[in-house]
């Protein structure tokens, strides 16, 4: 894990690329990149869920079994959805501990509700929860359902066949290839989308007070 330094996600990511620089090999560093270049040059935010556009009331599986429904995440006005890949994930394992310490004290304040979301089954994705001790809820977004509607979920361009050990549906537990970009979104009362904003770039996350700026 790279040592975290600064207050801010990017000095936190820079760190962690400094990191696989001096650990990677060169052809791992190039295929990571290009794999990020990728998802970049494809993303057309254009295809995504826009503000004012309204979601079902989807249940979402809390990995310490809560019972989570959209509904009643924004009975009381807004709540916020961070979409990460993962528990193994090495970048989200720097954004949500991150997001724990920044934003959701504010949030915390405010009474507003805070899930970090993967598609990942709720006994493996539980890992990172109880890593970073996370004071917010973590929940299994069931097959993607809220990404999919969304349109940020995505499957890798490199999908051997068959998959080899260790794949992402075998990690996820989905036995899909399928993940969400990560993702930040903001849904008000009646599932009204108040923002959305969207990372095809993995290491490229809103920072707490760009998330913070859409309450004000």
């Amino acid at each position: 894990m790279a040592t975290i330094v600064g207050d801010n996600l990017r000095a936190r990511y820079a760190a962690l690329q400094a990191e696989r620089e001096r650990d990677w090999s060169p052809a791992q560093l190039a295929r990571n990149a290009a794999q990020r270049q990728q998802l970049v040059a494809r993303f057309d935010a254009a295809t995504v869920t826009q503000p004012g556009d309204v979601l079902p009331n989807l249940e979402l599986d809390d990995v310490e079994g809560a019972e989570l429904t959209l509904d009643a995440l924004t009975a009381q006005g807004s709540a916020l959805f961070i979409f990460f890949r993962f528990a193994g994930c090495p970048a989200c394992n720097i954004a949500l501990p991150y997001y724990a310490d920044t934003l959701w004290p504010v949030l915390r304040a405010r009474s507003i509700p805070l899930v970090a979301l993967s598609p990942q089954q709720p006994d493996r994705l539980v890992e990172i929860k109880r890593r970073h001790d996370l004071p917010f809820a973590v929940a299994t977004d069931r097959d993607n359902q809220l990404g999919c509607l969304l349109g940020i979920a995505f499957v890798p361009d490199d999908r051997p066949s068959p998959p080899p050990a260790g794949w992402i549906g075998e990690v996820t537990g989905t036995g899909s290839w399928e993940l969400p970009q990560p993702a930040a979104l903001l849904l008000g009362p009646g599932r009204v989308v108040q923002r959305l904003q969207v990372s095809p770039d993995w290491l490229d996350r809103p920072e707490a007070d760009d998330i913070l700026a859409w309450l004000r």
